[in-house]
């Protein structure tokens, strides 16, 4: 089976634990306002690859897995979008014994979650906003397919991060992620921690050369200090949640605020 790709990152180690091979998968059905890789969005573009030589390319780099940790993190565009060659490719990863994390907005072939789910050892889950309205404004469809995944996650047996991109003006306040917080409450249980990721300007030029209109040109880059503490208050409000669920008793997984 033939998949699109857009980039591969080799030696990775910010997409998940340890030292990992990434592939962004092309194709994305959102249109989020502060997307950095807008060519990864159309579904045509993007280098074809087998799911056999993901598998051969992934094994070159498996001593460096096991040492640290690490292993293969399909990321996006939305790597959803592409679930029958997805799953095709972690068949192969799991039978050469490779750690697989997916990194994703929840939003893809909703006839693959279960399956990708199951062979999943990791699932990075990227949080856009909270609200409706906002969310159709920021990202271009509605949140209501993300409380789909968010339901199906509640089944999940593997490590759970969640990520969010912190934009000035948009979520950058307490009520924003006190909200996110209520937003992903049904999962709590399962997550482990909880990523703030500041947003940047560095995807600018690619709308410029791709003649797109890049909407937050006048937006300030997130103080990663100021997200750093938002990070640390949400993971702290997560433990106390957990905590006070349990009556005290440790859970597999345990948020921190490292």
């Amino acid at each position: 089976m033939l998949g699109r790709i857009h980039s591969i990152e080799t030696m990775g180690m910010l997409d998940g634990p340890g030292i990992r091979t990434i592939f962004f998968l092309q194709g994305c059905p959102l249109q989020c306002i502060y997307c950095h890789n807008p060519d990864s969005q159309k579904c045509d573009r993007g280098q074809q690859m087998t799911s056999s030589e993901i598998v051969a390319m992934s094994l070159k780099y498996k001593e460096y897995y096991d040492t640290s940790g690490g292993g293969v993190t399909f990321s996006g565009g939305e790597p959803l979008v592409q679930g029958p060659f997805l799953i095709e490719a972690m068949k192969g990863l799991k039978a050469s014994e490779i750690h697989v994390a997916i990194d994703t907005s929840g939003y893809g072939h909703a006839g693959s979650f279960d399956q990708v789910l199951a062979l999943a050892d990791m699932i990075l889950l990227d949080i856009k906003h909270f609200d409706e309205q906002v969310h159709q404004q920021m990202i271009g469809v509605s949140i209501k397919g993300l409380d789909i995944f968010l339901e199906k996650l509640k089944q999940f047996k593997g490590r759970l991060w969640v990520r969010h991109v912190m934009v000035p003006g948009y979520t950058d306040d307490t009520y924003s992620v006190d909200q996110l917080f209520e937003r992903i409450k049904p999962i709590a249980h399962r997550i482990e921690k909880i990523e703030i990721l500041p947003f940047h300007q560095l995807g600018i030029d690619k709308y410029k050369d791709l003649g797109l209109q890049y909407k937050l040109r006048e937006t300030s880059e997130m103080n990663p200090d100021i997200a750093k503490e938002f990070e640390i208050y949400i993971n702290q409000k997560l433990k106390g949640y957990i905590t006070k669920r349990v009556g005290g008793e440790q859970l597999p997984f345990v948020a921190s605020s490292k």
